[in-house]
């Protein structure tokens, strides 16, 4: 692996080197080169449990108002 570019980069931007391997490694999952859930997909994920949650919010608040 690229660990001793990882590295550098991770110190040079004050973060540990973990921070730049997980971009590397989604970038190699939205590029195709590694299996898992790009960030596109990751975002549409996130985006619908926002919805689910608001929903059960919604509908928590209207049991409230009939009760």
């Amino acid at each position: 692996m690229q660990w001793a570019a990882v590295e550098s980069t991770a110190s040079k931007i004050g973060c540990t080197a973990e921070t730049p391997r997980r971009w590397v490694r989604q970038a190699e999952r939205d590029q195709g080169l590694r299996e898992g859930p790009t960030t596109a997909e990751r975002q549409r994920v996130q985006a619908l449990e926002h919805e689910v949650r608001k929903r059960r919010n919604a509908e928590l608040v209207h049991e409230i108002e009939l009760a």
